[in-house]
């Protein structure tokens, strides 16, 4: 009898360069924050990449807060 599989571990096989969205946002003179919510707003109007970081620190505040919420 199989065991039950853990969840996927996706977020450690995520690619990340810690701080990077940060400085994009400090360059522009912005909090990561309000960075975020104007590139989900208009998400062609920036390069993949930035969308895809947009996106995970999206995710990862939306787990941060449930979290927290549990404590």
């Amino acid at each position: 009898m199989k065991e039950k599989e853990k969840p996927n571990k996706w977020i450690q096989k995520a690619e990340m360069k810690e701080g990077a969205f940060t400085a994009k946002a400090k360059r522009k003179g912005i909090t990561s924050a309000q960075l975020q919510e104007n590139v989900l707003a208009e998400p062609t109007k920036y390069d993949d990449k930035t969308v895809k970081q947009a996106r995970l620190r999206q995710t990862l505040v939306g787990l941060h807060s449930k979290k927290k919420d549990k404590e």
